[in-house]
């Protein structure tokens, strides 16, 4: 591993770790969030001082965080959700409420070890601007390690003060607490027993202002009882704080649908495939009209990677996406278009370590993307910058 802040560089982009001695786990503009030595901070300058801590006990077990544009801090444990409005002077836990109102509260875990990640989200972007209101949105990436949790999709319209459930999954047969890393088919069912819609995980949320509407989709498995891999379109009513979901499409894990980085550019839908299990493999990154995405022949192949890959991020025509790495040739491999998509790029940044890139951040005010290195694909290792050049 070469040492924090060294920076390198591609034909395509220069790139940095971290700073030594602390993680940070999301940024928004100037601002940057992250932990050290059993404390929350702070920084209003892209990393570079950290003014603002908060001794916080459990800060190395945190599994989500999203700075808001009013300054708000959302941050999580694997089953617990706190905000900081005042610079971390201050947090609070959230109680998330449920689609009717009550409380919802997390299972009581078999093990207590794995109470089940909640919250863990593998998008860096997860607040839009939704007619004039940021809203935060996302669903928990879980049943892998950490213990297995109800799969949900979470959102608050007031800045973190209030998070509500937007959508809950049914009960997997397959994702029971049975104290676990991810779950099996014995011990506590979670998830909405009204519900036969069933899925390990969410991929990820995003929101297209063109059609006002909620895109989402999940993995991972084919099972006897159905397919887990799933989109689903959602509009959302402010004045009656309420949801209406549809299924657009349920397709095999093999196929374009197992996916992430939904993208939205211009009001059409950009994609990149997370296909896997049995060939022939279907992947790559595509593009449709959101109306067409459960017909296949109206779809536009950008690129083929070759490999499995569900993170992406698209921002002032750069497309940036990543391999996942124990299905990669390469150790740390990262997909570009510097031009929306007309040419591409991959990249080995070999010298990190064999890493699975994800949680790709809209770049911050110096021009950088934030991006977690994973080790296998789930277990957090560090943080990569990645600055790109002009095309």
């Amino acid at each position: 591993m070469p040492d924090a802040q060294k920076i390198g560089e591609t034909e395509h982009f220069w790139y940095k770790l971290q700073p030594e001695g602390v993680y940070i786990d999301s940024q928004c503009d100037n601002k940057a969030f992250g932990y050290m030595d059993g404390r929350l901070v702070l920084s209003e300058d892209c990393g570079h001082t950290w003014p603002h801590s908060l001794d916080f006990p459990e800060a190395h077990n945190l599994t989500f965080s999203c700075i808001l544009k009013n300054g708000n801090v959302v941050f999580a444990t694997p089953a617990k959700i706190y905000v900081s409005t005042d610079n971390l002077r201050t947090y609070e836990q959230i109680t998330v409420k449920d689609v009717d109102g009550s409380d919802y509260l997390p299972h009581t875990p078999k093990d207590p070890g794995n109470p089940g990640w909640y919250f863990h989200t593998i998008p860096g972007v997860n607040t839009f601007d939704v007619h004039g209101t940021e809203m935060l949105i996302w669903g928990n990436y879980c049943n892998v390690v950490g213990g297995a949790a109800p799969v949900n999709i979470y959102y608050s319209t007031d800045g973190g003060q209030t998070v509500k459930i937007a959508y809950k999954f049914g009960q997997s047969p397959y994702t029971h607490d049975d104290g676990s890393p991810g779950g099996g088919e014995e011990g506590i069912a979670l998830g909405d027993p009204d519900n036969p819609l069933c899925c390990r995980h969410v991929h990820t949320v995003a929101y297209n202002p063109t059609e006002d509407a909620f895109y989402t989709c999940t993995g991972d498995h084919d099972k006897p009882e159905g397919y887990e891999c799933h989109w689903l379109r959602g509009t959302y009513d402010a004045a009656a704080d309420s949801w209406d979901w549809r299924v657009i499409v349920s397709d095999r894990m093999n196929s374009r649908y197992k996916a992430g980085g939904i993208s939205f550019v211009d009001g059409d839908l950009y994609w990149i495939s997370d296909s896997n299990c049995r060939e022939p493999y279907d992947r790559g990154i595509f593009r449709c009209a959101p109306a067409d995405i459960a017909r296949p022949e109206a779809h536009t192949l950008l690129f083929n990677p070759g490999v499995e890959s569900g993170n992406m991020i698209i921002e002032d025509n750069v497309i940036l996406a990543s391999h996942c790495a124990p299905a990669s040739p390469m150790a740390c491999g990262f997909i570009v278009s510097l031009d929306g998509g007309q040419t591409w790029a991959q990249h080995d940044l070999k010298e990190l370590g064999r890493r699975s890139p994800c949680r790709f951040h809209a770049k911050n005010s110096e021009g950088w993307f934030r991006v977690d290195l994973r080790s296998e694909w789930v277990d957090f290792a560090e943080v990569l910058f990645i600055k790109p050049k002009s095309p």
